[in-house]
């Protein structure tokens, strides 16, 4: 599978975007999870948000609750982000990445198989 992140860019504080992941090669259905992770420059790649593809289900990083949303387009074989209220230390590369495993956790790096790119999101004052 490919993944394509896009829809990030420059925005003040306070303004909203909404990022797009957009697979090919195989559908989001081969998959059971696919979540949202940003890398900040110097920081680890910390976890944002996570939907399963069957049923929907979603989760947050308690951080994020509130303002970002996750939802999936199955038609359109696409996850989005939508991210409001944004905040200066939004600031960061977003990936977008599928996990096939049953077991795995939504919240680790490591459980999951196929990453995108990433696209940046820069936050300004």
């Amino acid at each position: 599978v490919q993944l394509q992140a896009s829809g990030g860019g420059l925005v003040q504080a306070g303004g909203s975007l909404r990022l797009s992941c957009a697979a090919s090669g195989r559908t989001f259905g081969n998959y059971r999870m696919v979540g949202w992770f940003r890398q900040a420059p110097g920081k680890e790649r910390e976890f944002v948000a996570a939907i399963s593809w069957s049923g929907g289900d979603t989760y947050y990083a308690d951080s994020l609750k509130g303002r970002f949303t996750i939802s999936r387009d199955n038609a359109k074989n696409t996850v989005y982000l939508q991210m409001n209220s944004l905040k200066i230390e939004d600031t960061a590369v977003y990936y977008c990445a599928v996990q096939r495993g049953a077991f795995g956790h939504y919240y680790y790096t490591s459980t999951y198989d196929y990453w995108g790119q990433g696209t940046l999101v820069t936050v300004s004052s």
